[in-house]
């Protein structure tokens, strides 16, 4: 009997301490911190970096910042992303009339010295909204060169752009003249990557073009190098199923100082507005610029009749962001890599 009631307050005992054990590690559990990520630890080199979001807040220290709505990270499938979101109709820069939540490095160059800007991104949301005849509809910038001097021109944009109703949209690239003279008759020559390139628009404001076959669809990843060395412009575009496309461009001499020389894209996308300026011999030689990358959302609330490349006439609820993001007037952008330093030799 002894022996029995020695054995059953051990095995009591046992059970106690495994009672115990489970309690406590389920109080661990409920009191484990979830840390929150920012933008810097996802992709690190938020530090040679400024910010200009769609509300107009400018921020100039980017490590451990994000704001709900511009951004933020979002991980997905155990993926971190940075988040760049942006209305159609916001407080944006002296230079323009559309909306960002975009990067400006903080770091200058010239063309000679160059520099490499890498990105690995999938964009999530374009506006639905816009006038399908007007080529900046439905589209973001999700990467480019800007200068700082002179005409504040931009050598390089890269785009993606859907059409509503449209499964795959285009990514396609657009090289901005530095004019020679008088910048109101600049123009961009648009190439395309995958899909179309700028100058493919719709018969009407809901006409739609035929729905590209080789596109990249919303949510579907790609990847941008744009390296600038001595000079040149090497860009080299990848996408998983799609063929790595590679293109060169001299920012240092022009192909466009006459206008003989002028493409007929140009001649037929801007003729409305009149656009036929001519660039000057040596291009963005000596002049200094420098990378931008996130969302820069091309789609505006302008009229269309005032500019018929540029104006996209979309929905923007008197500017009310709120309203913007409920109806999808609005651009997604999101980043799971990024880098930013020297150009380098495209032979190594």
């Amino acid at each position: 009997m002894k022996k029995t009631l020695f054995t059953f307050a051990i095995l009591l005992t046992i059970v106690s301490c495994k009672n115990e054990t489970t309690s406590s590690e389920i109080k661990a559990e409920e009191t484990t911190e979830i840390v929150k990520k920012y933008p810097s630890d996802v992709i690190p080199f938020m530090d040679q970096w400024k910010i200009l979001l769609g509300d107009g807040t400018s921020v100039k220290d980017l490590v451990g910042y994000d704001k709900k709505d511009f951004f933020y990270v979002e991980n997905e499938n155990n993926r971190d992303w940075v988040v760049y979101k942006t209305p159609n109709s916001g407080i944006t820069s002296r230079t323009s009339s559309n909306t960002r939540t975009e990067l400006g490095q903080k770091k200058h160059w010239v063309p000679e010295t160059g520099g490499k800007l890498t990105g690995t991104l999938k964009v999530q949301h374009v506006s639905v909204s816009g006038d399908a005849r007007v080529a900046a509809s439905y589209s973001v910038v999700v990467g480019q060169i800007h200068s700082d001097e002179g005409h504040e021109n931009e050598p390089l944009k890269i785009y993606y752009k859907k059409f509503p109703e449209h499964t795959k949209g285009s990514v396609f690239w657009n090289y901005e003249i530095n004019t020679a003279g008088d910048n109101s008759k600049r123009w961009d020559y648009s190439t395309a990557v995958w899909g179309y390139d700028m100058s493919v628009v719709g018969t009407s404001p809901e006409t739609y073009p035929a729905e590209p076959i080789d596109g990249i669809a919303l949510g579907e990843e790609f990847s941008y190098e744009v390296n600038v060395y001595k000079g040149i412009m090497y860009l080299t575009f990848t996408s998983e199923n799609h063929e790595t496309k590679t293109f060169t461009k001299n920012l240092l001499k022009s192909d466009f100082t006459t206008k003989e020389a002028i493409p007929q894209q140009i001649w037929t996308l801007y003729a409305s507005i009149g656009r036929d300026g001519v660039e000057r011999e040596n291009a963005y030689a000596g002049e200094i610029n420098y990378f931008k990358q996130g969302a820069y959302n091309q789609t505006n609330g302008k009229k269309p009749e005032d500019n018929m490349v540029w104006s996209t006439g979309a929905e923007i609820y008197n500017g009310d962001i709120a309203k913007q993001y409920e109806n999808g007037c609005y651009a997604e952008v999101w980043f799971k890599e990024a880098t930013v330093g020297e150009g380098t030799s495209p032979n190594k």
